[in-house]
């Protein structure tokens, strides 16, 4: 991207962060919560360009000196390395600047909903599947995200049949450092070759674990695009007796609720809290994210394109990564990416995993704008 074609894209940005910055220090803002969510969103997104920028600014600014001071110096060799050294820092800052101003997913900012649920492999899979949870919660961790268990189904094993959390960002964040921006390529179907502990003749076996990925709706979604779609005369809540691990509560009260959403068919149930009213406040969360994601894939052209990769059936052949145990690689069959430290990322350690597939997108998204293919802008 030219200096010229960022310094246009920036004006705007730059008046809409200064009546943001205005808004954030009205009181009144903070009386309702949705709206000040979504204004602090926005203002993040907008915070990491403008700084992104002025870094440029100023690395552009201190090059331009060192240069004029090498003239002046007859080619000084200390001046001329600290040249280079700026030249280099200015190329990866325009880099990560055209990074920030490219196309992208309007989502990328939100917070996610993540489902893990066991297919192809019986108990094998009910076991991988736990290996993934503790995964993206190393990852969750090391990201300083929250990571809240929202419901689950244990196998016989202890492995588990489904689990659904929530990953969340302490801090609102910029499009770049959201949690859907990083996670949202791990949706798809996992297939781990291993030993499993429950064969007895050492054969490798090929089991498949399915991850879903959507972008948390919040209270302002509710109120703009599913006002009519969650009101009480759509939703059948039904309580029953929870059932496995849970607490004192377990077997003992009728604390598990299950909605089912008329209209669609949806239905969440949630038993892992010890009270009602807090399972029917988790299943609340579960069922707002998938209607929105429901109605965006229904409304915008571009929801169905991003939900390409979005796991379809646990099988085996619809595989997007592969996590080989015998030879402890891992490769991602959508971008070719392969490892030989399966151990660390099974520890959490998916940060080039992720690159890879961030890259992937970001080169689409610039390839179908230089196209003429609409996009959403930042």
């Amino acid at each position: 991207m030219s200096e010229h074609d960022a310094a246009d894209r920036l004006a705007p940005l730059r008046l809409e962060h200064a009546r943001l910055q205005e808004s954030m220090a009205d009181p009144a803002l903070h009386d309702d919560p949705a709206r000040a969510r979504r204004v602090g969103r926005r203002y993040a997104e907008l915070e990491s360009v403008l700084a992104a920028s002025a870094r440029l600014e100023s690395t552009a600014a201190d090059l331009e000196t060192a240069r004029e001071l090498l003239v002046l110096e007859d080619g000084d060799e200390e001046l001329s390395a600290e040249a280079e050294q700026l030249a280099a820092r200015l190329e990866r800052e325009q880099e990560h600047l055209d990074d920030l101003l490219a196309p992208r997913d309007p989502d990328d900012a939100r917070d996610v909903i993540l489902e893990i649920k066991a297919g192809a492999g019986g108990e094998e899979s009910a076991l991988f599947a736990t290996e993934m949870l503790r995964m993206y919660r190393a990852y969750a961790e090391s990201k300083g995200w929250r990571l809240e268990v929202l419901t689950s189904a244990e196998s016989d094993l202890g492995g588990l049949k489904d689990v659904t959390v929530a990953i969340t960002a302490r801090t609102a964040s910029g499009p770049g450092d959201g949690v859907y921006a990083h996670l949202k390529h791990e949706a798809g179907v996992h297939r781990v070759q291993r030993v499993p502990v429950t064969e007895s003749q050492g054969r490798i076996h090929t089991s498949a674990v399915g991850v879903l990925v959507l972008p948390e709706a919040d209270e302002a979604d509710e109120s703009e695009l599913l006002a009519e779609a969650m009101a009480p005369a759509n939703l059948r809540i039904d309580v029953f007796r929870s059932s496995g691990p849970g607490g004192q509560s377990v077997n003992t009260t009728d604390s598990a609720v299950r909605i089912t959403h008329l209209p669609t068919g949806v239905v969440v149930s949630c038993q892992d809290q010890k009270s009602q009213l807090q399972n029917r406040d988790q299943a609340m969360r579960i069922l707002r994210t998938r209607l929105l994601d429901a109605r965006r894939a229904e409304q915008e052209a571009q929801s169905s394109a991003a939900r390409r990769s979005q796991v379809r059936s646990v099988d085996r052949s619809e595989r997007i990564r592969t996590y080989n145990f015998p030879e402890s690689r891992v490769a991602d069959h959508r971008t070719g990416y392969k490892a030989g430290n399966l151990s660390q990322v099974l520890a959490g350690d998916l940060e080039d995993l992720i690159t890879s597939s961030r890259v992937a997108e970001r080169d689409a998204r610039l390839a179908d704008a230089q196209a003429g293919t609409p996009e959403d802008q930042l």
